[in-house]
């Protein structure tokens, strides 16, 4: 029995859950937190304010 001389490359969707999308998702997400955090800290108070 002869063996595949190729390999199939497999093409990622352009759309959908993918590992370095949601690796970068939440790294935005972490920075943004951060950035809330620092604006709450700065104003004194939070800053969704009911």
């Amino acid at each position: 029995m002869l063996e595949p001389t190729t390999i199939p490359v497999r093409r990622l969707p352009r759309y959908g859950f993918h590992t370095h999308t949601e690796r970068l998702n939440g790294r935005v997400a972490m920075l943004g937190f951060i950035a809330l955090l620092a604006v709450e800290i700065k104003l004194g108070h939070g800053l969704l304010v009911w």
